[in-house]
């Protein structure tokens, strides 16, 4: 139970940054019609995972829900993980 909402929020955190993202690329120019359907697309699926889970949970389909979390969490944590490391170990990249 409590796994479920830990990784729930890790996606919706993921979600969250990529609308960030969207909107600062709206902001500067760097979204424009060429990249549209890619970013559209990005955020569609995120949204998919981060709302069709809850309806997979509360229609009581607790196992697809957790494999659909888990699918977006696992690299989303890894690729957290990898920043972490990059930020605590301020390594020399020459």
């Amino acid at each position: 139970m409590k796994a479920f909402w830990f990784l729930w929020g890790v996606d919706a955190l993921t979600a969250l940054i990529a609308v960030y993202f969207f909107f600062i690329g709206l902001a500067d120019g760097s979204v424009s019609s060429f990249n549209m359907g890619i970013w559209l697309t990005l955020l569609l699926a995120l949204g998919v995972v981060v709302f069709g889970s809850l309806a997979l949970r509360s229609a009581g389909r607790e196992a697809w829900a957790r494999a659909l979390v888990i699918a977006l969490a696992i690299p989303a944590l890894g690729i957290g993980l990898f920043f972490a490391v990059l930020l605590l170990s301020n390594p020399r990249w020459n």
